[in-house]
């Protein structure tokens, strides 16, 4: 049977048309400033390719991954004691580093069993157990050899149970006139860990306990599974949304309810400050060359009006409401505690492209040292510009351009 050329024509325009519908709105979706919470496609290995390649911008690689420096030290049966070291997690995952690096450090020079901390939360009664947020096995096998550990709370009696008050980064010197003698006469201590100021600079010389500290702040901790997922479906969403700038991101540690609490809200002054408002991260921004299309996450968890003057200059700015999962929402964003947002937060700032602290503080000092061991060094800190443009390099944190932030003490 004869076919009719038209026919065939029209087929063929038919098909065009649909192809080229479908990649208007393969198109729309991926540009899509504001995208549905329910939408939690991860980005494919298609899409991320598909991005071209040295796209413009104050971008740059990310470093080489540093090695650990430390050696793991080895605990000897016999110098074992019977006592316990108990403490809990509190304040969030930038305290959280910390207190474990403190608790680990004491119960190693005391020979004592360091047992699993609860992590409690600002409310009374906010309490939840360590393997809710963290990986529990990972924490165990990473100190095996260097403290024993205890995955259960061990009953003791109030006389029997010191509490004491240690300073971060607690030293060796401390612990010798501070806590041994307590320890031996009760037979077990509870720490509570105080942060006297932002300790995070390294020492000028190593100490016995730095190796201890080193492997305990940066080797101990991880989110476990469920967290972890859902932090990396969040990443790849910044990522899918950041087809323009070769999927790289930018994200700012700004929460509105801490700028208050600073008075920070308000914009103006010169020079370096505390805390930034939105307008002056949008200002900092802009000035060092980041394009309008910028994707933007904050660690405001849910949007507040405050943060339309940075929505203003770049619309793609997304807070965890806009872009977590709506499956995890209710667990996530929606309990009791702020404790998951925290975590979410502090290893989103972590592994972003580029981290801005508009708040300065342990989070900021924290989440810079983890930075620094992945090689992740672009931290861009803010200051007032007076002048229309500037070059980014210019404002990277001095813990990287001076290397004097104590992870230098612990990669190489």
């Amino acid at each position: 049977m004869a076919v009719d050329p038209r026919q065939v024509l029209a087929g063929v325009l038919t098909v065009t048309m649909f192809v080229m519908l479908g990649d208007m709105i393969k198109r729309d979706h991926f540009d899509d400033p504001h995208p549905a919470v329910h939408d939690t496609n991860k980005a494919s290995e298609h899409t991320l390719a598909s991005v071209a390649k040295g796209a413009d911008g104050p971008w740059k690689e990310d470093g080489v991954t540093l090695k650990p420096c430390w050696q793991k030290p080895v605990l000897e049966e016999a110098d074992e004691s019977q006592g316990y070291v108990t403490f809990s997690l509190t304040n969030g995952p930038e305290y959280h580093v910390s207190q474990i690096a403190d608790a680990v450090v004491v119960a190693r020079q005391l020979r004592a069993t360091l047992v699993i901390p609860d992590i409690r939360g600002s409310e009374p009664g906010d309490r939840r157990n360590f393997d809710e947020v963290y990986d529990v096995d990972k924490f165990v096998s990473s100190l095996d050899g260097v403290v024993k550990v205890m995955k259960s709370q061990p009953r003791i009696s109030a006389r029997n149970l010191a509490v004491v008050k240690v300073p971060n980064r607690v030293t060796e010197g401390f612990i010798a006139d501070n806590i041994e003698t307590v320890f031996r006469t009760k037979g077990n201590i509870r720490l509570v860990t105080y942060f006297p100021s932002v300790n995070m600079k390294k020492d000028k010389e190593m100490t016995n306990t730095d190796s201890v500290a080193c492997l305990a702040m940066f080797g101990t901790l991880e989110p476990q599974t469920e967290v972890r997922e859902v932090v990396d479906s969040m990443i790849d969403r910044l990522k899918t949304l950041s087809r323009k700038s070769n999927g790289q991101f930018v994200a700012i540690d700004l929460r509105i309810d801490i700028l208050e609490k600073k008075g920070c809200h308000k914009n103006g002054g010169s020079g370096s400050k505390s805390c930034y408002a939105p307008q002056d991260i949008a200002l900092f921004l802009k000035k060092l060359g980041f394009e309008k299309d910028t994707t933007v996450y904050v660690t405001q968890t849910k949007w507040h009006s405050s943060l339309d003057a940075l929505k203003d200059f770049f619309p793609k700015t997304y807070t965890k409401e806009s872009i977590m999962p709506m499956e995890n929402k209710d667990k996530f964003l929606n309990s009791d505690t702020t404790e998951f947002e925290k975590v979410i937060d502090y290893y989103i700032c972590s592994e972003s492209d580029v981290f801005v602290p508009a708040i300065s503080g342990l989070f900021y000092a924290n989440v810079a040292g983890k930075r620094i061991a992945s090689g992740k060094t672009q931290i861009l800190v803010p200051e007032d510009i007076p002048s229309s443009t500037a070059a980014p390099e210019e404002f990277i944190s001095s813990y990287v351009t001076k290397k004097n932030h104590f992870a230098y003490s612990c990669f190489c």
